[in-house]
């Protein structure tokens, strides 16, 4: 059995021809790709090229869904985290989530929202509960702006609040890796700038995944570029081309890369 301590401290993700099914259905096809730790990587292409089913496979919340299953090889610091004795629970824990959506646990206050993975995990003292909260907001740059409501519920916050809530829930539990699923695509240009540079500090500690349609978001907040694409509908999604952000926006080596990123298609 691999350990939750041993989970804990993994940072690099290594992926190698992973394969995500959905059925019958290829939704994406050989993966193979390092990201370093303490980095951002963002994910770019074209509507149902598999950005996000890769995403969600690294944290296995792909197989969750009936029929879905992952063929290939995943690491977290050369642990492959689809091993028969892997603790799928630690792998969660380790890897954390936010969704397109700012999607804040409804009934429940602020401060609830931002402990509920360390309660599932069993941590019940208040005071380390107390203070994972006031250190996962003060990361999440929410702390000023809610510190003395922490009883109203979370779902009261603005849109933009709502999503750094999210992130703060997300990290509340000290993953080592978060990944990020469009996170701005429902926020105001206001917000969508709190969040990138939240980002940008982010990556300081955490190896930092995320998925965008927003090109000049990509340029803007990652160290390396992914772009995935299809031939034809139906087809699976596969890794075109994967460098420096910077290579990829002003000199891709793919000509499927350039048209893309020049908006000549998808």
């Amino acid at each position: 059995m691999i350990a939750t301590q041993e989970l804990a401290m993994a940072k690099r993700i290594e992926a190698v021809g992973v394969t995500a099914y959905y059925g019958a259905f290829k939704a994406i096809d050989g993966i193979s790709m390092v990201i370093e730790p303490k980095s951002v990587t963002a994910l770019i292409g074209p509507s149902g090229c598999g950005k996000s089913t890769f995403l969600r496979s690294i944290n296995r919340m792909h197989e969750v869904l009936p029929g879905a299953r992952v063929e290939g090889k995943l690491t977290i610091d050369s642990q492959d985290i689809y091993a028969r004795d892997v603790d799928v629970t630690a792998v969660r824990r380790t890897i954390g989530m936010v969704f397109q959506r700012p999607n804040p646990f409804p009934t429940m206050s602020i401060y609830d929202n931002v402990v509920a993975g360390l309660r599932l995990g069993g941590v019940r003292r208040k005071s380390l509960l107390d203070d994972a909260c006031e250190k996962a907001l003060r990361a999440a740059n929410l702390w000023n702006e809610v510190h003395t409501r922490l009883n109203r519920p979370g779902a009261g916050l603005s849109g933009g609040q709502q999503q750094r809530l999210c992130i703060a829930r997300a990290i509340a539990v000290e993953p080592q890796v978060v990944l990020m699923d469009e996170p701005c695509s429902a926020l105001d240009p206001i917000s969508t700038l709190a969040i990138e540079d939240l980002i940008s500090e982010l990556k300081n500690q955490y190896t930092i995944i995320i998925v965008t349609h927003n090109m000049q978001q990509a340029a803007r907040v990652s160290d390396r570029t992914a772009f995935f694409s299809i031939d034809k509908t139906g087809d699976p999604g596969r890794l075109i081309e994967y460098a420096e952000t910077a290579k990829i926006f002003t000199n891709p080596s793919v000509k499927k890369t350039e048209d893309y990123i020049t908006g000549r298609f998808g």
